[in-house]
């Protein structure tokens, strides 16, 4: 909170704030429930919740998702549609915040991938709120039944959906996954808690307040959605020793954060995974075909998890595939990172060692090697890859076969961009995260992931003999 004037309010933000150049008072100094503050630097005035523990945030969140538990379809999609057109209105506000975070992140030296991530336009807040707009059309997850059937001795038995209750999530960067969780949460009747990164904190809250506000205005508890401080490590402690309080907990970010929340987590995690993913150029690959889709995976957008990091060409078609290729990621600005084989082909070419293989760049660079066969392909992907995505290039029917059966990743594609894996791309709406484990979610997770089953036992009298 070092840029920003604080005091005590108890109806909202005040009408009109003092000129900048007047006394500011420190609300941390207050008691108050709720703080308005103002950065003199640029105008921007929010509200934000004072810090209070994790555990009290767990409580209220856990009270709110006893109400939603119980919350119509209609009531979830007002609700969405409330945010989505609060986002669209207080663009300006979330657009001012945005900036202050992205000042802070040049002066911090993130690097282009890292401000790409972070940075909020007023076309991806737009995209944001549409994909609020596009989740209240689809089918509300809850009471689905997952099967059932009447038993010999006539009890009916029903596997239905139900919500998890409170969902945290922690994740880095990216602020707009606080209103894709946020969504994703409510329309499948789960409260969430969110933690942020420090260097989206100024983003984080103005959204989080104006997400609120609009689920008040729909008549939905203000605390479906709470955002817990993000200035200090000890929330993410604290939030992974909230069993009991959390029913699940969800990391979205680096290699080093998933694999902290999953080692020392005692709320159960959903796993989601970084993204070494892949494209192999088959023997029996349309070559323009294969440009297409390797160059679209890789530079269609850097800072991805679903963006291609590495490509395999098979030895056949190396020399027709490869100089069109390496001048086409040339001109996109991306740097390769090769093996001597790749460097045959090109000036350009770094040579590649066993740490580029197994980056996930995230950035304007791919690592390129030649292999003798696809099964060479394979055994690369095993040892490199992350289980995220891996796609095939063929127009052989059983090499895609092969290919398919033998990579154990969360998606496959063949003859087609791995910039495809999302769950908005699957037609699922906003996701949550894609995850690379294999218990319960796996791949893009949408709406029916944010929910467990319970099983309904209908009966008459009925008593076991």
């Amino acid at each position: 909170m070092t840029r920003w004037s604080c005091r005590p309010c108890s109806a909202g933000p005040p009408a009109s704030w003092p000129p900048r150049s007047a006394p500011a008072t420190s609300g941390r100094s207050c008691t108050a429930t709720t703080w308005c503050c103002y950065d003199p630097t640029t105008g921007v005035t929010i509200r934000e919740e004072t810090a209070m523990s994790v555990t009290e945030q767990a409580r209220r969140a856990r009270v709110a998702a006893d109400e939603l538990v119980t919350a119509t379809r209609a009531a979830k999609d007002a609700g969405l549609l409330a945010m989505a057109d609060a986002l669209v209105a207080r663009t300006a506000e979330i657009v001012a915040a945005n900036a202050a975070d992205l000042d802070a992140g040049r002066a911090n030296s993130l690097s282009t991938a890292l401000l790409d991530r972070l940075a909020l336009t007023e076309q991806r807040i737009a995209d944001m709120a549409q994909a609020l707009r596009e989740m209240a059309g689809l089918a509300d997850p809850v009471g689905a039944v997952v099967r059932g059937s009447t038993l010999p001795n006539g009890l009916e038995l029903r596997q239905v959906r139900v919500p998890f209750g409170v969902v945290g999530i922690i994740y880095e960067a990216r602020p707009n996954v606080t209103v894709d969780a946020a969504g994703i949460c409510l329309k499948s009747g789960n409260a969430a808690l969110l933690r942020g990164s420090s260097s989206a904190a100024h983003s984080n809250t103005v959204l989080v307040q104006v997400l609120r506000d609009a689920l008040v205005g729909a008549g939905l508890p203000a605390d479906a959605v709470q955002l817990l401080d993000a200035s200090s490590r000890d929330s993410v402690k604290e939030l992974m020793r909230a069993r009991g309080l959390v029913d699940v907990l969800i990391p979205r970010g680096g290699a080093d954060l998933i694999r902290t929340v999953v080692e020392e987590s005692t709320v159960p995690v959903i796993e989601t995974g970084v993204g070494n993913c892949h494209v192999y150029v088959d023997a029996a690959a349309d070559l323009d075909k294969a440009l297409g889709v390797a160059l679209n995976s890789k530079t269609q957008r850097l800072s991805t998890c679903n963006t291609a990091e590495s490509l395999l060409v098979h030895v056949d078609v190396a020399a027709a595939f490869l100089p069109r290729m390496l001048a086409a990621l040339r001109d996109a600005g991306v740097t390769v990172h090769g093996t001597p084989e790749v460097a045959a082909f090109s000036s350009d070419v770094v040579p590649a060692t066993d740490e580029d293989f197994a980056t996930e760049y995230l950035s304007a660079d791919i690592s390129v090697a030649v292999v003798g066969s696809l099964d060479a392909a394979v055994a690369h992907i095993k040892r490199y890859g992350t289980g995220h995505t891996e796609a095939i290039v063929t127009d052989s029917v059983s090499a895609a076969r092969d290919f398919v059966a033998r990579v154990d990743a969360a998606a496959v594609l063949v003859n087609a961009s791995t910039r495809f894996t999302d769950g908005g791309q699957f037609g699922f709406g906003a996701e949550i995260g894609i995850s690379t484990q294999k218990l319960h979610a796996r791949g893009p997770m949408g709406l029916p992931e944010l929910t467990s089953t319970k099983y309904v036992v209908t009966g008459d009298g009925h008593l076991r003999q």
